[in-house]
């Protein structure tokens, strides 16, 4: 059946060998991660992202202590992608420190932002207009 994720092939903790008892199954199958695309909420940016767990489903509470994905269910995920679009979109660098901490460090490293055109900063001010309140933003910065 191939690849799976069960302990019988292990050893024992004085070194011997298992007997195996019973054949694979297969729900003890090893299989590729899900690295589905998946949007916030309010913003309609869908990237593909890294699933890292299963926090609530709404239909039965045994999909969330078995990890199951299903649509609607809320997933925690790696947000690195959304934080690097709100970046490029809004040019708000989501979930960093204060600024003084910032150009403490900057001026430790002596590394400088890039300079933006004056048309890319009136285009992130056009954007910041429309950008109104995101719900969970402060989900980013964890």
């Amino acid at each position: 059946m191939g690849i799976s994720h069960d302990s019988m092939h292990k050893r024992l903790a004085t070194g011997g060998k298992k007997k195996a008892w019973r054949k694979k199954r297969k729900y003890e199958l090893g299989r590729q991660s899900a690295n589905p695309k998946l949007s916030t909420n309010k913003t309609a940016v869908t990237r593909k992202t890294r699933i890292l767990d299963v926090v609530y489903n709404a239909s039965n509470s045994k999909l969330v202590r078995t990890q199951t994905l299903l649509k609607r269910a809320i997933d925690q995920v790696d947000a690195a992608l959304f934080k690097q679009w709100y970046l490029q979109h809004y040019g708000l660098d989501i979930g960093r420190k204060s600024s003084s901490s910032q150009e403490r460090r900057r001026g430790e490293t002596g590394t400088e932002e890039a300079k933006k055109s004056n048309h890319v900063m009136r285009k992130l001010e056009k954007q910041q207009r429309y950008r109104g309140s995101v719900v969970g933003l402060h989900l980013f910065a964890a």
